[in-house]
């Protein structure tokens, strides 16, 4: 059976990226269509020794750097052009660029989309960037999304299975596709690390965007004094990085991009680890956290109810605010946690059950 994989684009490493280099596990042989990549990124680095095919908009100067959210009215342009008919099976791994629907001849393959989330710009949930606050962009915005809902929901009904990566996300490709799925957690693991001290910071695993909370981490962390470090890199177009840095006055430690194995020891040595996105769709970095012993403070919405047991393995809070988030901490930090708990519930979300679930899967359908 000839398998491809296609992804958004491969530019910034994270729980997407993830899913897709165990996919590229699953299918070691099978190339992966995308539809720009950027090379030196970190997700790059993790697919440079793969078969990685590049649609059109590769030659464009700047697509990759900062125009490939601008000139997003391209996306049917990018997906029609590539043609998989020599292929038994195409396997998407899609979030935000629309990847999905791919042209077929005589039904010639099976398309199973691997569905992180429908494009969460599409449908009024909260992106990264801000940008409708410039009137101009969104009233561009409002033209485009249109068109392009229209075609996101056509190509929702060429897909021939679709699996969600959470019962969130199950509940929007019900709502938004009326299409049927069925939930396959992603993979989560980390290199092993011994002899880590518990340390007395709060840790935070993110992309240094917007949407993920870090305004309120930094903020609670400096009114009530608790040490968080943060690990991640600036992506996209994220304009506020500098003023983040700013805000935190020194008194909050930005890591940048960190290996796997300094990762791990982060995770290990964190007192708590803090997941501040609103309406996640899985949220893979609590259970990393957990994985590592490490107990989670997680925003009580979106994938983290499917990840984070109350009282047992973390604390879910319900008011989104500094003074809810500081509320949290203290709570948390009059609690106590068994790390066998959390280790337990994390090998629920394993790598090997992730291969086992999508192998069975395919079998089934393709």
């Amino acid at each position: 059976m000839k398998v491809a994989l296609v992804h958004d684009y491969i530019k910034e490493y994270g729980g997407a990226e993830r899913v897709l280099e165990v996919l590229s596990e699953i299918f070691p042989k099978a190339p992966i269509y995308t539809a720009f990549y950027k090379k030196k990124s970190p997700a790059f680095e993790h697919f440079k020794d793969k078969q990685i095919i590049a649609s059109w908009v590769q030659y464009i100067p700047f697509f990759g750097n900062k125009l490939y959210s601008p000139l997003r009215f391209l996306i049917p342009l990018i997906w029609g052009r590539f043609n998989l008919s020599e292929y038994d099976l195409v396997i998407s791994s899609a979030s935000w660029y629309v990847t999905k629907g791919f042209k077929k001849e005589n039904d010639k393959f099976t398309e199973i989309c691997y569905c992180h989330t429908p494009p969460r710009w599409l449908y009024g949930y909260t992106t990264s960037v801000n940008f409708q606050k410039y009137w101009p962009v969104r009233v561009y915005a409002l033209i485009v999304g249109h068109f392009l809902r229209l075609y996101d929901f056509r190509q929702a009904q060429k897909v021939n299975y679709f699996i969600a990566n959470s019962k969130e996300v199950q509940a929007r490709i019900k709502k938004f596709y009326r299409r049927d799925s069925t939930v396959i957690y992603p993979p989560v693991s980390l290199p092993k690390a011994q002899n880590v001290k518990k340390g007395d910071y709060y840790f935070i695993v993110s992309r240094i965007v917007g949407a993920k909370g870090l305004d309120l981490a930094v903020e609670a962390a400096i009114k009530a004094g608790f040490k968080l470090k943060i690990a991640g890199s600036p992506a996209g177009y994220y304009f506020e990085h500098d003023k983040l840095v700013k805000k935190a006055a020194g008194k909050v430690e930005f890591l940048g991009q960190v290996t796997d194995e300094e990762l791990t020891k982060l995770y290990k040595g964190a007192k708590g680890f803090l997941a501040l996105s609103k309406d996640e769709d899985f949220g893979i970095t609590p259970v990393e956290a957990q994985l590592c012993g490490t107990p989670v403070i997680a925003y009580n919405g979106g994938g983290y109810k499917e990840t984070v047991i109350n009282a047992k393995t973390g604390i879910l809070f319900d008011n989104y605010s500094v003074d809810g988030l500081i509320e949290a901490v203290k709570k948390f930090e009059g609690s106590k946690f068994d790390p066998k708990d959390c280790i337990e519930n994390a090998q629920e979300f394993s790598k090997e059950r992730f291969k086992k679930e999508i192998k069975e899967f395919v079998e089934k359908h393709a």
